[in-house]
């Protein structure tokens, strides 16, 4: 925290280019996607998604062949290039973009089960933020989540923000951060933190019981052993994918008194704690990342700033894009018709804007950071992604 956050990406960019393992004589690797495979709205099967497609293709790809300089001047040099069956695409900056863009799509619908919504989001806390599914992985999966965590180490080589949507706890579990018990259950499910601050604030058996009832109500508790008519709780709990669990051995035969309560609710909150922390997922996304990015470089980024190098800012700043336009054959910022354009731009909202970059530029987030600094016209730096505008190509008309 003690350093500024453009001295952090200065240092970065310096050892990401001296990382750099493709050198220009080397062809790009070349994907070919089939868009057909994923027409009809909801995707049949996962293996369909451009996800699934991208990983298996570069699965036999060396991951020094994806390591290339940082994006910039007009034409970056990108991991690899993508072909899109039966389409003409001009260039590989568009199609390899939309792919980004496509799949980040796929990462957070129910076609890919990697991100799992955060339980808070059903009570509209944190809507529609994302972490990693938490349930042990197969062979395959951990290969996806590798390929997740080589497609972050991408993007940050490329300068392409992911319209990802991940919880802080992920970025926290990513630079190697630890958890707060407190705050971070709050953020990721807020029924779970209130349900064990219950347990924990209660001053005596009578509330206990009341407590008891009040789950029973909900089809969460038992009748006691000793007393049949009394509701009491198990040592069991719901997983984040919804299955039933013992908090401990023989969890389904103890129930929850006044001497253990504590104990139970402890239980519960590291649970929740080793969901968040999915150390087998995140192993797999870290190796990913670090097969594309040297990994000592997140010990300097707090998880804000790596989620902002990762995914930039979820707004577009049309300062920032006004000062990274660039005007081609003889049209100046003065012009009028330009002028009027940027007013209307001024009236989009947030909404609407995103929806014009994605027109315009094929992604949905602008890069949040320019090593030109203030990107001013007297920089000879140019951004990896200039927004230009031009004359249109016929002479007709005014």
């Amino acid at each position: 925290g003690l350093i500024f956050y453009d001295t952090k990406v200065t240092v970065m960019n310096r050892v990401l280019n001296a990382t750099v393992q493709r050198t220009a004589d080397h062809a790009a690797p070349e994907i070919t996607l089939d868009p057909l495979e994923i027409v009809g709205g909801e995707i049949r099967s996962s293996e369909n998604s451009y996800f699934c497609q991208a990983a298996r293709q570069l699965a036999c790809v060396p991951s020094s062949q994806l390591c290339v300089k940082l994006a910039s001047g007009g034409d970056p040099t990108y991991a690899f290039n993508i072909r899109f069956t039966g389409e003409e695409v001009h260039g590989t900056s568009g199609s390899f973009r939309h792919f980004l863009w496509q799949v980040c799509k796929e990462l957070q619908s129910s076609s890919l089960s990697l991100l799992l919504l955060c339980p808070s989001s059903a009570v509209n806390k944190n809507k529609g933020k994302y972490i990693l599914t938490p349930s042990p992985i197969t062979y395959a999966e951990e290969q996806l989540f590798h390929f997740f965590g080589q497609l972050l180490g991408i993007a940050i080589r490329a300068d392409v923000p992911l319209p990802l949507d991940l919880l802080p706890s992920f970025w926290k579990t990513l630079v190697g951060e630890p958890l707060d018990p407190d705050i971070d259950l709050q953020e990721a499910d807020i029924l779970t933190y209130n349900y064990v601050k219950k347990f924990e604030n209660i001053n005596d058996e009578t509330e206990l019981e009341a407590l008891c009832a009040e789950i029973a109500s909900q089809h969460l508790a038992t009748e006691s052993p000793d007393c049949p008519n009394k509701p009491c709780c198990k040592f069991t709990y719901l997983t984040m994918t919804g299955e039933e669990v013992e908090l401990c051995s023989r969890g389904r035969h103890i129930p929850v008194g006044w001497e253990n309560k504590d104990v139970y609710a402890a239980a519960i909150r590291s649970l929740r704690m080793r969901e968040l922390q999915t150390p087998e997922c995140m192993t797999a996304v870290r190796a990913g990342l670090g097969s594309i990015i040297p990994l000592q470089l997140l010990t300097t980024l707090t998880p804000l700033e790596m989620e902002l190098r990762t995914c930039g800012l979820p707004y577009i700043n049309l300062e920032f894009l006004k000062a990274h336009t660039m005007y081609q054959v003889g049209l100046m910022e003065t012009d009028q018709h330009i002028e009027f354009f940027w007013s209307a731009l001024e009236m989009f909202t947030q909404e609407e804007l995103c929806k014009f970059i994605k027109f315009a530029c094929n992604q949905e987030r602008i890069p949040f950071t320019c090593p030109c600094k203030d990107g001013g016209p007297d920089t000879a730096h140019v951004p990896p992604y200039p927004m230009k505008i031009a004359p249109p190509d016929g002479a007709a008309g005014a």
